[in-house]
């Protein structure tokens, strides 16, 4: 479908109704109307393929036929893309989703092309935050991260397959920029799924039942699901607005917790499951205690972004990876607020193993920590930063050759953010910045007699990063 009807089709039922129901499943919404479709790839019937509402969750049936009770509440159905297939897209945006039309009675009906090879291995990219105020800082993110990216991507291993995700912010309260964004998916060459930030609301448009007009008409439906080898992704919609003064909170609708619940019961509990967000899930989601329990017969990896700094958590088993920033602090300086360098994560997946790195944009991929020496008295103090270290990292170091053990982890800031962003009169521009206090720091105390330090960072993969800093 051309990109102009396809909005102008969109925009024009923007308040419409989706669907939900199916041959083979009890989980629908009872409903007076149903819609139907069919999923094929070319003459093939796909049987077996998730086909959801956002209300209901269904399966086709032999025949590649699905039937859906519609909900008054709902906009699209889509289609939760199966292990095997690529994924629908329009120039890298993901379209695997149709827009309801209530008006008229018609099939929703679904094409897929299988992959040409197995995808149970495959990569895939997180963005967080590009954030974009304007023109300018459009520019260099089309600049600096989208030929980063680009390199990165060119740098893994013929016939890779990779697919983006950016959890959030697209822009900075500025959908006339989403076209630049567009075009930097389109020059990265692969499919992109997005996810909706607090900065993605139309803030004038009341509360959170209008807010998410214009990412829709743009992107589709807010939460969804797809799947690429034994994963299992999910998007979720956990930024509510509260249609007053851009204020807004972290919270999951019960609407789409029940959906999840549906959703999950349909993935195999040996499956992968990579749920995708804006606001992190561990600190500013309120009703996160009501998330868990509904992940908890599934081995789990969240993905969320927000807070402009990187940090690793665990909690009730599940790994949480919380990104640092395409945009760095907003672009007005050289890092994120806990000293990470703006980049984004690159995420590596064998069957159910996952492995990943922060991929600093405009550094070599090893580049994973910064060492500072600080004077103290009569000694000097090293800060090291380890943006994306977790329990599992083990940090060394080396005075003048000789092994010293591990370094003790601390909760810091940076120095360069503390320099670069604290006070009301820094960064010059955009005053609000402030330095992040993270637990990703290590320290030790050395002579002054020493000329020479070595730390060697080691992942929980084995993966070794080293740096050496010499002391005048």
């Amino acid at each position: 479908m051309k990109r102009r009807s396809f909005l102008e089709r969109i925009l024009l039922f923007s308040g419409g109704l989706i669907l939900s129901g199916s041959y083979t499943s009890a989980l629908a919404t009872p409903s007076t109307k149903t819609i139907k479709g069919r999923v094929m790839a070319g003459s093939k019937k796909l049987s077996g393929v998730v086909v959801s509402d956002g209300y209901s969750v269904v399966k086709t049936n032999r025949k590649g036929k699905y039937e859906l009770p519609v909900n008054e509440q709902a906009k699209f159905v889509w289609v939760s893309v199966p292990a095997g297939y690529d994924f629908p897209n329009e120039n890298g945006i993901a379209r695997h989703y149709q827009y309801i039309d209530n008006s008229s009675e018609q099939d929703y009906n679904f094409e897929l092309k299988a992959l040409p090879t197995d995808d149970a291995k495959h990569n895939f990219i997180i963005w967080a935050d590009p954030q974009p105020r304007n023109k300018k800082d459009a520019q260099r993110m089309l600049d600096e991260s989208v030929p980063d990216t680009v390199k990165t991507l060119q740098s893994m291993a013929a016939g890779t397959l990779v697919h983006g995700i950016t959890v959030g912010d697209i822009t900075w309260d500025n959908p006339e920029l989403y076209k630049d964004y567009d075009q930097g998916v389109a020059t990265m060459g692969i499919p992109f799924f997005q996810v909706l930030g607090n900065h993605d609301q139309d803030l004038n448009k009341g509360g959170d039942e209008v807010s998410d007009k214009t990412f829709e008409a743009t992107y589709g439906p807010t939460y969804y699901s797809f799947n690429r080898g034994k994963l299992h992704y999910v998007v979720l919609d956990d930024v509510r607005y509260l249609g007053k003064d851009k204020q807004y909170d972290g919270y999951i609708t019960e609407r789409q917790l029940k959906w999840l619940e549906k959703d999950l019961a349909m993935v195999p509990t040996d499956n992968l499951v990579i749920l995708c967000a804006h606001i992190p899930v561990h600190w500013g989601v309120k009703n996160k205690e009501e998330l868990y329990p509904i992940l908890k017969n599934h081995k789990v990896h969240i993905m969320t972004g927000h807070t402009h700094y990187n940090r690793n958590v665990i909690e009730q088993g599940i790994f949480e990876h919380n990104h640092g920033t395409v945009c760095g602090n907003l672009w007005t300086g050289p890092v994120c607020g806990d000293g990470a360098p703006g980049g984004y994560a690159v995420y590596e997946v064998d069957g159910t193993d996952l492995k990943w790195y922060y991929k600093s944009t405009g550094f070599d991929a090893d580049h994973q920590m910064t060492v500072y020496v600080q004077p103290a008295e009569n000694q000097n103090r090293m800060l090291v930063n380890v943006w994306n270290w977790d329990p599992e990292w083990k940090v060394e170091w080396w005075a003048d050759n000789q092994y010293k053990g591990t370094l003790q982890n601390i909760v810091s800031y940076d120095p360069v953010a503390w320099e670069q962003y604290q006070g009301d009169q820094l960064p010059k521009g955009r005053t609000y910045v402030e330095p992040r206090e993270t637990e990703h720091f290590f320290e030790a105390f050395v002579p002054a007699t020493v000329k020479q330090l070595k730390v060697v960072a080691t992942d929980r993969f084995g993966r070794k990063y080293e740096s050496q800093k010499a002391i005048s």
